[in-house]
């Protein structure tokens, strides 16, 4: 391995490691209360080395949010190409909303601060429009397997409905868990809201 192969893994490695902290503080801490010097030092950087990886903590998030655009584009093409029912194929679509739940909860957290004033302040405009594009062939991939399963032509309202319904509850879970409220939806509660849902869109 030549020395600038070896760098340019190094450096891969480092900001790997950036991103890591990066999710686990989002989730411990929210936006707010998570900082670039608390991210430095979990990962045992001094904050001017992370900035030597990130200008900002906007492109950490950015870089995260690229990452879950390319997690959900994978597997919604597995879910295209998978030769099951439609009933069947729909619930491999919820069941990958669960999944990111489960398996990178800091994507949703990703999501919910795209709807701050003022989010992305410091990111390029030509940064945005790569965000608008990807996110945006996701959605019209999800679109695509709507229709597909309900023979349809208003998947792009299906893909919103869809989105919108897992996101919310989230929110809504989330929200009681930090006030020690009972919480709601358990998971009882979300295989009920899927058989509604399914109900509406294949009759």
């Amino acid at each position: 391995m030549g020395v600038s192969e070896r760098r340019a893994r190094e450096k891969e490695a480092r900001k790997s490691s950036v991103l890591d902290a990066a999710r686990t503080l989002l989730l411990e801490r929210g936006f707010n209360g998570t900082t670039t010097k608390q991210i430095a030092q979990r990962c045992e950087l001094s904050e001017a080395t992370l900035f030597f990886y990130f200008k900002n903590k906007d492109e950490i998030i950015t870089s995260l949010l690229f990452e879950s655009i390319k997690f959900w584009a994978e597997n919604l093409e597995k879910i295209r190409k998978a030769n099951l029912s439609p009933d069947r194929k729909l619930a491999r679509l919820w069941q990958l909303y669960k999944k990111v739940d489960q398996e990178h909860p800091e994507f949703y957290v990703v999501y919910a601060y795209l709807a701050r004033p003022n989010a992305m302040t410091d990111i390029s405009a030509e940064l945005k429009q790569e965000i608008v594009e990807r996110s945006g062939g996701n959605f019209q991939q999800l679109a695509g397997v709507l229709e597909d399963i309900t023979g349809r032509d208003d998947g792009r309202l299906m893909a919103d409905m869809m989105w919108s319904t897992f996101l919310g509850l989230m929110v809504l879970r989330d929200s009681r868990v930090n006030l020690n409220a009972k919480v709601h939806p358990t998971d009882r509660d979300l295989t009920t809201i899927f058989e509604v849902l399914k109900k509406s869109l294949l009759g």
